[in-house]
């Protein structure tokens, strides 16, 4: 059975998005009613030959599987997105020091610092106090706060840490959608996990569509009782 304009113009707008309410609507039926038709219009033989053939073509066309489609909804569905940014807590420069005294990267370190300290005392001709080195070298910024630590009792700082996007995973790399700089700093985008998720449920059949039943255009459903049958309109 060939389809009507109204159903042809529902199979183009039903493989924009694959909804099939939103669908309907675009194809020009009542938005109160789009939700029961779209529904409808899917167990229509007619109508899904038409959005499988039309969905094979678009697949020859491009050279893209059904398969090769739902992997990439789950890479993005089940990546994790630490890989690309996270929150982490480091540990202050008391943490792993002698004694939990102040701790530097290195001899050059301290030595730069006393200088940069001298050269400013001598320039506003005042006396300075000159830090010592007695907590040691070696301070690694990258350490988990230090639990006992009476400078910052294991809280240590907060820090963002954005990683090289060339170095993620493929999974991760699937989640990236770039990134750009605002007038509040470095702005990271991803994809929609959720909706990705939600493409897989229904790739699977996880999930139908409700169909709400109705009367003549959308009216509620009316049963009129004629010599002892009922029948609906």
């Amino acid at each position: 059975m060939a389809l009507t304009a109204k159903q042809q113009l529902f199979v183009k707008e039903y493989l924009v998005d694959l909804n099939a309410t939103q669908a309907a609507i675009r194809a020009g039926y009542k938005e109160k009613t789009a939700r029961a038709i779209g529904a409808e219009n899917l167990t229509k033989p007619n109508i899904q030959a038409a959005i499988e053939e039309a969905m094979n073509k678009r697949a020859v066309k491009v050279e893209i599987t059904a398969e090769q489609v739902l992997q990439r909804w789950i890479d993005i569905a089940f990546a994790d997105p630490n890989e690309i940014i996270h929150f982490r807590r480091v540990c202050c420069r008391y943490c792993f020091g002698v004694d939990h005294e102040y701790q530097w990267i290195d001899e050059k370190e301290y030595e730069a610092t006393i200088a940069a300290i001298q050269a400013e005392a001598e320039m506003k001709d005042k006396l300075v106090q000159i830090p010592t080195d007695i907590g040691g070298y070696g301070f690694d910024p990258l350490l988990r706060p230090h639990p006992k630590c009476p400078k910052c009792h294991g809280e240590g700082h907060g820090q963002l840490h954005i990683n090289d996007t060339r170095d993620l995973s493929p999974r991760a790399k699937a989640l990236y959608a770039g990134a750009k700089t605002t007038a509040t700093g470095l702005e990271i985008k991803f994809r929609d996990q959720d909706k990705a998720l939600d493409s897989i449920a229904r790739h699977l059949g996880m999930l139908k569509d409700k169909v709400e039943i109705g009367g003549k255009d959308g009216g509620p459903l009316q049963v009129i009782f004629d010599s002892g049958m009922a029948k609906n309109e």
